[in-house]
């Protein structure tokens, strides 16, 4: 994840930026969902098989603090599905992680948003445009009134809480009022996704490229109006690290004098951490380097985490920095701030996991 307007603010502050030394596991507790949305990495359904027991997450405790895991974002699904949820983030809060909701929000109401303070130091709830797009998107007519109804509840409990967009081309349009939305309500993060094939996500298209940047400049030039007017809305960007280089060139652009900052902070950033600070376990115990990821480099119930994730020569290979990417990457002068981008993209286009990203605007 790419925290744009931390790194606008704090590298014009002349600050050096402390990047996050421990791991963040993303753990999908369900494959089970109350919508089907059309970009849903999972394919989650409404089938609720293979669920993980407590008893499971309580013998990997140890072996996530062994292999440096400090944050834990509760996935699905629609993980608020689970009556046992609040069970599961206070085992995690118990034992010092840093746990956050990964949510649709319809799930959410006046009866647990007490539990929900209580349980989730964070709260991500899904809006993917204006209330035509996002009902379209997500499959079900009233979601997008329910899903804001619930970042107000959240945001009004004093809960932090962010809406999360996912950029293609049936959304692009909607980036607008994402803004103007998070503005109007006040709601303190808006993250980006870019969009990965996986999943139903397969089906889907990208922006054209053509057009592709000129949306990325858009959104690193809100960053950039919300620093320098002091609106408290930070904006967070995933899955397309050539935003980095976006931002990095506009803001030599804007503060010469301070563009070497920049460039150290990004470096220490390192582009995309797949395998390296991120890693996730979906709902039948797969380890993968992502959530995105075909590839699984083991499974909990055959392994511990720890031992997956120490011991895998794929991982090695992701850890490497600058990977070792082909294609144009090999030739890029900004391979070490994006790291190689998505590799999970790649291989979903070419078949191969080191291959240059599809999605390359630059």
């Amino acid at each position: 994840m790419l925290r744009i307007t931390e790194y606008i603010r704090k590298t014009l502050q002349n600050k050096t930026i402390n990047v996050f030394n421990g791991k963040v596991l993303i753990w999908n507790i369900t494959n089970a969902c109350n919508l089907f949305c059309k970009h849903c990495y999972s394919s989650a359904n409404i089938h609720r098989e293979n669920e993980v027991a407590i008893e499971t997450i309580e013998r990997q405790l140890p072996f996530l603090k062994k292999a440096g895991v400090k944050v834990v974002i509760i996935s699905g699904g629609e993980p608020l599905i689970r009556e046992d949820i609040f069970e599961i983030a206070e085992i995690f809060n118990r034992n010092g992680f840093i746990t956050t909701l990964s949510t649709n929000g319809l799930l959410i109401n006046e009866k647990n948003i007490d539990k929900i303070k209580e349980s989730f130091s964070y709260v991500g709830i899904s809006i993917d445009g204006d209330e035509e797009t996002h009902d379209r998107f997500r499959g079900m007519k009233g979601a997008f009134k329910g899903s804001l109804n619930s970042v107000r509840l959240v945001r009004d409990a004093g809960i932090k809480v962010g809406i999360r967009f996912t950029l293609t081309s049936a959304t692009e349009k909607s980036l607008p009022f994402i803004f103007e939305l998070a503005e109007r309500e006040k709601i303190p993060k808006v993250y980006i996704s870019h969009l990965v094939y996986s999943g139903r996500g397969r089906f889907l298209n990208q922006i054209d490229k053509s057009r592709y940047r000129e949306v990325v400049k858009f959104i690193i030039n809100k960053a950039f109006e919300y620093v320098e007017n002091n609106i408290p809305i930070d904006i967070v960007s995933g899955n397309n690290e050539a935003d980095a280089v976006i931002l990095y060139q506009f803001f030599k652009e804007r503060f010469l004098e301070k563009s070497e900052v920049m460039y150290g902070n990004l470096l220490r950033w390192g582009g995309n951490q797949a395998g390296v600070r991120i890693f996730d376990i979906d709902y039948m115990g797969n380890v993968k380097p992502d959530t995105y990821f075909p590839y699984r480099i083991g499974n909990i119930y055959e392994k511990n985490f720890y031992d997956i994730v120490s011991s895998n020569s794929f991982i090695e290979k992701l850890k490497e920095h600058p990977r070792k990417i082909k294609g144009k990457c090999e030739r890029c002068e900004y391979i070490r701030i994006c790291n190689g981008n998505s590799r999970s993209r790649a291989y979903a286009v070419y078949g191969d996991y080191f291959a240059e990203d599809p999605d390359c605007y630059l």
